[in-house]
């Protein structure tokens, strides 16, 4: 049964996968047709078709491997400064640019002339550019908010979940007490689960972080209101200095296991799901993309890691950069474990929305053969000729992506590296959630 749910897991992380390509490549379609752009092809996956159907001018269809999608459109580049598309020349560089001005023009039929892509103003270019990215980022925004304000997050509580037995450690890989390790303090005050904290030492608490940095700075007898049974109850602790960890908050420190020293009682804090306002959802959203923007700054930090993960047998950090098998893996591995099914529907459900926040910020980079390559050339050319306009000179016409090609190929081409890496790494040393 756990295998049969792991490959429904996998198999419904592919279909939000393909959803969310589509959805992608819709926003350019759609814009792309709404300016009189032909359109010869939408295409979800690359490889062998699988299956398509035309309608009217596009055909629309799938492909069998389900990685990523496309749209054709007619004139994507400029013709050569003759007008002309010649034929390849042997200078590589001069034949990428040639090759892909040639591609730009193959399907080309009469009347296409006032239909090319490259004969759009640039803010055309830019929003039917812009819309693939930013469909992705809507669906994004739409799961996350509507999971956080319908169903909720997980949120530390003030009502204790466990207490420790003895003092340990956090720099140590052990969990059972030894004759010669010390009661915990939270334990020798009489702290029981289930006991809700009110109060430390004078002061009233509603928040597990309020609480946690009280406790890490104090030191020494404090006095601790709980509410117990619907009474509440005063009880002495002698809190003291012990290793914990550095910030629970952040994953990577907790991996790392750095500690400091810091105030100790020993207790862990309960758990529940609650649900957030629009306001705090926006505010979430914020920092959750900010950490994206972040991650993806940080990603060429992260390939040793990869490379030691993938070829050298290290151990798979868990903020390591997942693909499309891990983030699968991932899906499949939540789908086999015994949780209850609202808690898998909103795991998948944010899954995907992560995915298309990625889908948005890494389509944003201004470089060729992403979006935002294409999106900064209409830029450019539109500063051009606006400057042009003020000093009065003459219009010095579309500016030619297609001269970028020889960095597009280089940028696809560790693009792909990347990719692979990622893939060997998800093969052989996954990202797992259990251990």
């Amino acid at each position: 049964m756990a295998t049969l749910m792991w490959i429904i897991g996998v198999a419904v992380f592919v279909l939000g996968l393909l959803i969310s390509i589509a959805w992608h490549e819709l926003g350019h379609l759609s814009t792309a047709k709404m300016f009189g752009i032909r359109v010869p092809q939408y295409m979800v996956g690359f490889g062998p078709t699988v299956w398509s159907r035309r309608r009217g001018e596009t055909e629309y269809g799938f492909k069998a491997i389900p990685a990523g999608g496309y749209i054709r459109m007619v004139g994507m580049f400029p013709p050569g400064e003759d007008g002309k598309v010649r034929q390849r020349s042997t200078s590589p560089f001069r034949g990428m640019i040639e090759d892909a001005r040639a591609a730009a023009y193959e399907e080309l039929q009469p009347g296409d002339e006032t239909r090319m892509f490259y004969t759009r103003t640039p803010w055309k270019r830019v929003i039917v550019m812009f819309a693939g990215p930013f469909m992705n980022l809507v669906l994004a925004v739409v799961v996350f908010l509507g999971v956080w304000m319908a169903y909720g997050v997980p949120k530390t509580t003030t009502t204790v979940s466990s207490v420790a037995d003895c003092v340990i450690s956090q720099k140590e890989e052990r969990d059972t007490c030894r004759d010669s390790d010390k009661a915990a303090p939270a334990a020798a005050a009489g702290i029981k689960p289930g006991d809700r904290i009110v109060a430390y030492d004078g002061r009233n608490v509603t928040d597990w972080k309020t609480l946690q940095g009280m406790i890490r700075d104090s030191g020494g007898p404090v006095t601790i209101t709980v509410e117990r049974d619907g009474q509440r109850r005063k009880l002495r602790a002698d809190v003291i200095e012990n290793d914990v960890i550095k910030n629970v908050d952040d994953p990577a420190a907790a991996d790392d296991r750095e500690t400091v020293k810091a105030g100790y009682l020993g207790l862990s804090p309960g758990r529940t799901i609650a649900t957030l306002s629009a306001g705090e959802s926006v505010e979430r959203f914020g920092d959750m993309f900010a950490q994206g923007v972040d991650g993806l700054v940080a990603l060429p930090s992260k390939i040793p890691d990869l490379w030691d993960a993938a070829f050298m047998g290290e151990e798979r950090r868990a903020d390591s950069p997942v693909g499309v098998v891990g983030a699968a893996r991932v899906g499949g591995e939540v789908a086999a474990m015994e949780l209850p099914a609202s808690e898998r529907v909103v795991f998948f459900l944010q899954l995907v929305a992560w995915f298309n926040l990625s889908l948005f910020l890494f389509n944003m980079l201004p470089l060729l053969p992403l979006d935002g390559g294409h999106i900064a050339g209409a830029l450019w050319e539109s500063i051009r000729r606006g400057t042009a306009r003020v000093f009065r000179r003459p219009d010095p016409g579309p500016f030619d992506v297609a001269k970028l090609m020889p960095v597009a190929y280089v940028v696809a081409g560790v693009f792909v590296c990347f990719t692979l890496l990622v893939l060997v790494a998800d093969v052989v040393n996954p990202v797992r959630l259990t251990g």
